[in-house]
């Protein structure tokens, strides 16, 4: 189940309720009835708009209507068969606070899939290449994994900080003492993203998308009224 499928699932039950609008002051709350469970109010003024409810509190600026501004890749989206149109990174450069959670606020996180991925491809290419170059041992390839698996990944369990700069530590070579024998590097390992954003934030998007595209229906429901 993608993210946005998730979303869908959460808000399924989930009505609007108009504290306050007023031009650009809003207080617009979406929740299902009887319970504050996955309840998230989206606050605006000048030039901000606010985000809070059980997945965090988030804090966006760019236009004077922030509104406006969230609308802006709906018609993309649904002209390519999304319900819902969301842009990450952009709107992620717009966050003027992040909520922590407790532990220090990011809308990103260590991607450790990615990383694991990444190691992998390494490790590969270097025991093809070496055995093709007869520049390695069977016994010295299985040395050589071995040593990924012990001093990089097995950095994962101390968090990412330490996996990557373990990975980026790495340095392998065979028979210990001599020094003209190849050895085996992370080169160019700066080239590769290892951060994602957060589920908490990827639901929180979906959320403004969503819930701007109600409003705007009920503005709508009212002028023809």
């Amino acid at each position: 189940m993608t993210t946005e499928q998730r979303f869908l699932k959460d808000v399924d039950s989930h009505v609007m309720e108009v504290i306050k609008d007023d031009g650009l002051y809003r207080h617009i709350r979406f929740r299902e009835p009887g319970t504050m469970m996955q309840h998230f109010d989206l606050i605006t003024w000048p030039g901000y708009l606010c985000y809070c409810g059980d997945m965090g509190t988030y804090v966006f600026t760019r236009l004077a209507d922030m509104f406006q501004f969230f609308r802006t890749d709906r018609e993309y989206a649904q002209r390519h068969g999304r319900q819902l149109g969301i842009n990450l990174s952009y709107w992620a450069e717009k966050l003027e606070a992040v909520d922590g959670h407790r532990t220090g606020g990011s809308a990103m996180e260590f991607d450790e899939d990615r990383f694991r991925e990444v190691v992998q491809e390494y490790r590969v290419n270097w025991v093809r290449e070496a055995k093709s170059r007869s520049q390695l041992s069977v016994a010295e390839r299985r040395e050589l994994w071995e040593a990924v698996d012990r001093d990089v990944l097995g950095e994962l369990d101390n968090g990412g900080d330490r996996a990557i700069y373990a990975a980026y530590d790495f340095c392998w070579q065979p028979g210990y003492g001599v020094s003209t024998r190849p050895h085996w590097r992370f080169e160019d390992l700066f080239e590769h993203g290892f951060q994602r954003y957060t589920n908490r934030f990827t639901w929180c998007c979906y959320a403004l998308a969503w819930g701007i595209q109600r409003y705007d229906e009920s503005q709508l429901q009212k002028e023809a009224a």
